[in-house]
Order: C-alpha cells, then sequence, then structure tokens
C-alpha cells in the first residue's frame, strides 16, 4: 500500500466525520506532519504519514517538530494504515463504529 493511500482514506474518514484534513505546508520549516486534522468539537490532530512496513521512518527534522507539537500539547500520530487512524479516533472516544474498509 502506498502512503497516498493511507492518506486518501484518512481524509475520507475525517470527512465522514464533519472535519477537514489539511495539507500542511510550512515554506522554511521542514519536518511538519503531512496533515492537519480538525475533527468537529475543536480536537485537533496532526498526522505524519508513512508507508506501512516502514517503521519509525522520520526523519530528524520530523522527530524534532513532532517533540515541539507534543511538548506544546497536541497531538501528533504518526500513521501508516487507515485502520490504526480508525482505532486512534475509537481510543479518544471520537467515534464508536468499526474500521471503514
Amino acid at each position: 500500500m502506498r502512503e497516498n493511500t493511507v492518506e486518501a482514506n484518512i481524509c475520507r474518514q475525517v470527512k465522514a466525520l464533519g472535519g477537514v484534513a489539511w495539507k500542511w505546508i510550512s515554506p522554511g520549516r521542514l519536518g511538519v506532519p503531512d496533515r492537519i486534522c480538525i475533527l468537529p468539537g475543536g480536537r485537533v490532530i496532526f498526522v505524519e504519514l508513512k508507508r506501512p512496513g516502514r517503521g519509525d521512518g522520520r526523519s530528524p527534522a520530523q522527530k524534532k517538530v513532532f517533540g515541539i507539537l507534543e511538548r506544546l500539547g497536541c497531538t501528533v500520530w504518526r500513521i501508516n494504515d487507515g485502520n490504526d487512524f480508525h482505532q486512534r479516533l475509537i481510543d479518544i472516544g471520537t467515534i464508536t463504529l468499526e474500521p471503514a474498509t
């Protein structure tokens, strides 16, 4: 499975919940997560997408940005599977449905 397939799946899930999953591009700042997912109720999740089976796969710049965001109290997820994203939404109480196929 390719990273863009996982990304499209996540975007569909967020949209189905009534949220947005904006692509994050920050000129002059390397390592920002791929998507900012904003869910109803003001829940914000930063998502770094990786191709399945790639281990951690984050660059040193990505690890640094993850650390900054987490120290600021942000939710930052590294996702390589649409079902993992779905399960995390269940875990935080955002949804209670079965995984999308």
